[in-house]
């Protein structure tokens, strides 16, 4: 076990993407730098999922989650999409110009392919992009790579093993509180309470670390911003219903808006030939999606998000917390895991049971609990899911099946931002905050290029 020095020039707060590529790029631009990375979860070898390693159909509700924390963060076990656009995936263009912002991506993909990363692009297509609209349905254009949750792994080990002899890499460090003054970090260190102080500090704690991130702004006043959250379900169906859009652009990443109460829903996070998966945040289990590079490892279904848009008004401030009450209901109704149901069941208003499950010509690639989503979600939001999904079949016909299978719940939270002087947080002297945790950005790729930015900051 090494031990922590008191001292730093920069401790990263954070081992996923965003510390990683600060990491890197602080010791390429500066080898004389002492840098650490403070990191709550497991070192990336120990990041072991009982799920995953098929010791166990359902969550086991390990501390840490292997799957949400630990060295190269929530990515490593992550579809591994890497979207080079400034469309969407976050919102760094309102902090730099977007010409600024691509080549800081591009930056980043240049050194996940140094190290192994896949150098196929997948490219816009306008004529799936007319068709779409032809429905009133809003497709994203973007370059985009399938790095696989397979081969991302791979990358993100070989990019984390370079820095073991530039950086001090302490995992089962979690922080505890920051003094903003004194620039005094407290670390529970594998059981022990330490002390360890840095000139610079950054926060790039992901969305796994930003509940603890927020309170730290609270306490400390910084002002935080952000009233937003999706709530909705995933999706799973036969991969060749969507491979007219997967084959050419791998994801389809429409919006659509609804006619009955004009709100948004989107349709992204999509995994071909991929499979469900559940994640725990702080006790609460929601699902996601995996697909790997590996054919042997490929299945017969394909799944993506299908999230609505929640945008609350004074007076409520707390959008994580209702969406964490939302899918807590789930977690209720199933024993403890997660909801899944077939479309035709919802629409019916009954309830899939084990043999309703066993008649679906659509066979599950997760032990998830046959249920009634209807007994958590609320009305508007399930109202926006089931319009979107007939608005999706007329693209793509067989997606309102009647044996599509929903699972409940999905919730994508996005963090509240800290008010920030290019990164550093206001009412602090070289305290900053980067990548999802900090509200700033929503995919590994402007994650990276937060991550770079920051570090070439430093590096001036």
């Amino acid at each position: 076990m090494m031990d922590l020095k008191k001292q730093y020039d920069v401790a990263i707060i954070g081992g996923g993407i965003g510390g990683i590529m600060t990491a890197y790029r602080l010791t390429h631009n500066n080898p004389a730098l002492t840098v650490c990375i403070l990191e709550k979860g497991k070192t990336i070898d120990d990041r072991i999922c009982p799920i995953i390693k098929k010791q166990t159909t359902h969550c086991a509700r390990c501390t840490p989650c292997a799957i949400m924390e630990g060295m190269a963060g929530a990515g490593a076990f992550s579809d591994g999409k890497y979207i080079i656009s400034t469309e969407y995936g976050g919102w760094l263009s309102e902090f730099m110009p977007t010409e600024t912002l691509l080549n800081y991506i591009e930056q980043a993909d240049r050194i996940l392919v140094s190290f192994g990363a896949t150098t196929e692009r997948y490219l816009p297509n306008d004529n799936l992009k007319k068709l779409c609209l032809q429905y009133d349905l809003h497709m994203h254009q973007a370059q985009l790579k399938h790095l696989g949750t397979d081969d991302n792994f791979v990358t993100m080990k070989k990019i984390i093993d370079s820095l073991k002899n530039q950086v001090d890499i302490f995992t089962q460090a979690e922080v505890q509180d920051v003094d903003q003054s004194s620039h005094q970090i407290s670390v529970d260190y594998q059981g022990t309470l330490q002390a360890v102080s840095a000139a610079k500090i950054i926060f790039a704690v992901g969305r796994a670390g930003s509940n603890f991130f927020s309170k730290w702004c609270k306490k400390n006043q910084v002002p935080l911003h952000n009233n937003q959250v999706d709530i909705g379900v995933r999706v799973e169906l036969p991969a060749f219903i969507w491979e007219d859009f997967s084959r050419e652009i791998y994801e389809p990443k429409i919006w659509y808006r609804s006619k009955q109460y004009g709100d948004i829903t989107r349709m992204f996070c999509f995994n071909e030939k991929g499979c469900v998966v559940t994640e725990n945040t702080d006790g609460v289990i929601t699902v996601n999606g995996h697909a790997y590079r590996d054919p042997a490892k490929k299945t017969i279904n394909s799944n993506f998000a299908l999230l609505s848009t929640n945008r609350f008004t004074q007076p409520f401030r707390e959008p994580i917390e209702y969406a964490r009450h939302v899918a807590r209901l789930a977690n209720l109704i199933s024993g403890g895991s997660v909801l899944v149901q077939r479309l035709g069941d919802l629409e019916r208003g009954r309830r899939t049971d084990e043999k309703r499950m066993e008649q679906s010509t659509t066979k599950p690639t997760f032990d998830a609990v046959p249920g009634d989503l209807s007994l958590c979600m609320p009305k508007r939001q399930l109202d926006n899911i089931l319009e979107t999904l007939h608005a999706l079949d007329k693209v793509a016909p067989g997606t309102a099946n009647y044996d599509t299978l929903l699972y409940g719940m999905e919730c994508k939270y996005y963090s509240a931002r800290p008010e920030c002087t290019n990164f550093e947080i206001v009412g602090t002297e070289g305290i900053y905050a980067i990548g999802d945790g900090a509200g700033f950005t929503r995919s590994l790729a402007q994650a990276a290029a937060n991550g770079l930015y920051v570090a070439d900051l430093l590096s001036k």
